[in-house]
């Protein structure tokens, strides 16, 4: 169970009390991210977020947060996605109040100093290659460039090297007063902490100034977008990296716990049909999955594979196949049935953690404005019949819509490729 207290400047707070744990997470979510920046803009979220640990009022710099939190023995990390940032500290219950106060002397009260900053960019550069380098993270970045065009939504969080080499203290500070404002952000508590407890530690820490949200994200559709297109990057690896999909369903349509149970069905576990027919009876890749990746006004759906190069062709082929017979033949009730007690025992193993308890329930009111418990979740996903698995299968998976991307040594195949995936 969770209790929700909306503050009067617009500050929401959730806690989900558990005496089953001696542990607390503070989670506080941030209405920013990717989609929220202009080209010029691109990768200043994630860059803020590295900030926010550099020193603030109480702690006055990288060396001092990091030192109190491991002085607690505790965990801290943040995140930046396309919708939205995180910050996180997970601590012994008997150090409540030291996560409230280390996250908002964070929030409230960062620098963002120049010196800082110069330090930084080295950091964040690398963290950049790094992740140029490792083609099973540029493919996803890839395929989603391919799919959502020139809308922010394709743009990776990490940014340029124009904006992470150029940015500037004051153009952190403005971001902020622009996204982080109290109507904007989710704290989320969650273990052994009661309601009133954080409560009381959210208005005695969390004192925003009077301030309104004033950037918006652009409004994402998929009538202005092309789909069915190809990306090939010639790399030389030693395998092949590749992202099928089609354009997906966002949190708001009412089809989304069959899509959910769709990509179960077709790649989410060894017992799944890309498993045992792309790489069990055919042999041709080790890793294959699919998923179904949403958003506030739109989607993905996609499978994702490590292919030898000298098989390329025949996965493309045979993935393809397996997305043309769900469309054709229902699935059966008892691999529906296999698909939902999945989705619900690894959810259940989830919510053993209360960090992950923490980004259920915080994600769901930063995003959708209304939150389920995990009952009401289960209870929705119990409901999905297989004849509602095939309709949302033919409704997404339109040959014409069907989009590459695809990471190796092809240069000069490009234009077989694409025959392959169009025929």
């Amino acid at each position: 169970m969770f209790t929700q207290k909306k503050f009067e400047n617009g500050l929401r707070l959730i806690t989900a009390s558990s005496e089953a744990t001696k542990a607390i997470t503070l989670l506080i979510l941030v209405g920013a991210g990717s989609r929220y920046e202009t080209e010029k803009e691109r990768g200043i979220a994630h860059f803020q977020e590295h900030m926010f640990f550099k020193g603030a009022k109480k702690y006055e710099n990288a060396r001092q947060v990091s030192e109190a939190i491991d002085g607690v023995g505790g965990d801290f990390n943040a995140f930046t996605g396309k919708e939205y940032v995180g910050y996180y500290v997970k601590v012994a219950s008997e150090k409540k109040e030291f996560a409230f106060d280390v996250l908002s002397d964070m929030l409230l009260h960062s620098k963002f100093e120049q010196e800082e900053i110069e330090k930084e960019r080295g950091v964040i550069l690398e963290e950049k290659n790094m992740y140029e380098d490792m083609p099973i993270y540029k493919i996803g970045w890839d395929f989603e460039e391919l799919m959502f065009g020139n809308h922010p939504m394709a743009k990776d969080q990490i940014g340029t090297d124009e904006l992470i080499k150029g940015v500037q203290s004051e153009d952190f500070k403005e971001y902020k007063r622009k996204l982080y404002t109290p109507e904007n952000i989710v704290i989320i508590a969650s273990g052994n902490i009661s309601s009133d407890e954080s409560a009381q530690l959210t208005e005695s820490y969390f004192n925003f100034e009077n301030s309104t949200k004033s950037k918006e994200a652009i409004p994402f559709s998929w009538d202005n977008t092309e789909t069915g297109n190809i990306h090939i990057r010639n790399k030389q690896t030693e395998q092949a990296h590749l992202v099928m999909g089609y354009p997906g369903l966002d949190y708001s349509d009412a089809d989304k716990y069959a899509e959910s149970i769709l990509a179960i069905l077709l790649g989410g576990n060894m017992s799944s049909r890309m498993f045992l027919n792309v790489r069990e009876a055919k042999g041709l890749c080790y890793s294959i999955s699919s998923s179904s990746d949403r958003y506030t006004d739109c989607g993905i759906f996609s499978t994702r594979a490590g292919v030898s190069i000298s098989g390329i062709y025949d996965a493309i082929e045979a993935i393809k196949e397996e997305y043309e017979k769900i469309t054709k033949e229902k699935p059966t009730d008892e691999e529906v049935e296999r698909a939902k007690n999945f989705l619900k025992g690894k959810i259940t193993l989830r919510m053993e953690d209360s960090e992950e308890v923490a980004s259920f329930l915080g994600t769901q009111s930063l995003l959708q404005n209304d939150i389920k418990t995990i009952d009401e979740y289960f209870a929705a996903i119990e409901k999905v019949t297989a004849d509602e698995v095939f309709a949302v299968a033919q409704r997404l998976f339109i040959k014409e819509k069907l989009s590459m991307a695809l990471i190796g040594p092809f240069a000069g195949d490009e234009e077989k490729l694409k025959e392959v995936l169009k025929k």
